[in-house]
C-alpha cells in the first residue's frame, strides 16, 4: 500500500486485523432518544435565554431611572452652586 505525503512516496506496512476486532459488540445508535434529548436541551436553553432577556430589560429600566435621578440631582447641585455664587457676589458688592 502506498501513500503520498508531502509529494513523497511512502510505503506503509499494514498488519492483518486481530480476530477479536470482528467479535466486538455492535452499538446501535438510538437517534430518536438523542433527538428528544437535544430538543429538551434546546427548550430549556430558550427558557433560560428568555428569563435572562427579561432580567436585562428590567436592569435597563432601573438604569434609566437611576440616570434620570442622577441628572436631576446634578442640576439641583448646579443651581444651588449658582445661587451660592450670586449670594457671595452680592455680599462683596
Amino acid at each position: 500500500m502506498l501513500y503520498l505525503n508531502h509529494n513523497k512516496r511512502k510505503e506503509v506496512i499494514t498488519r492483518p486485523r486481530t480476530k477479536g476486532s470482528k467479535n466486538r459488540p455492535k452499538t446501535y445508535n438510538d437517534y430518536a432518544s438523542k433527538i428528544v434529548e437535544k430538543q429538551e436541551t434546546i427548550a430549556s436553553l430558550n427558557t433560560e435565554i428568555a428569563s435572562i432577556q427579561k432580567a436585562i430589560e428590567e436592569q435597563k429600566n432601573t438604569l434609566k431611572e437611576k440616570k434620570t435621578a442622577l441628572k436631576k440631582a446634578e442640576k439641583e447641585v448646579a443651581s444651588l452652586e449658582a445661587k451660592k455664587q450670586r449670594r457671595l457676589k452680592q455680599r462683596l458688592c
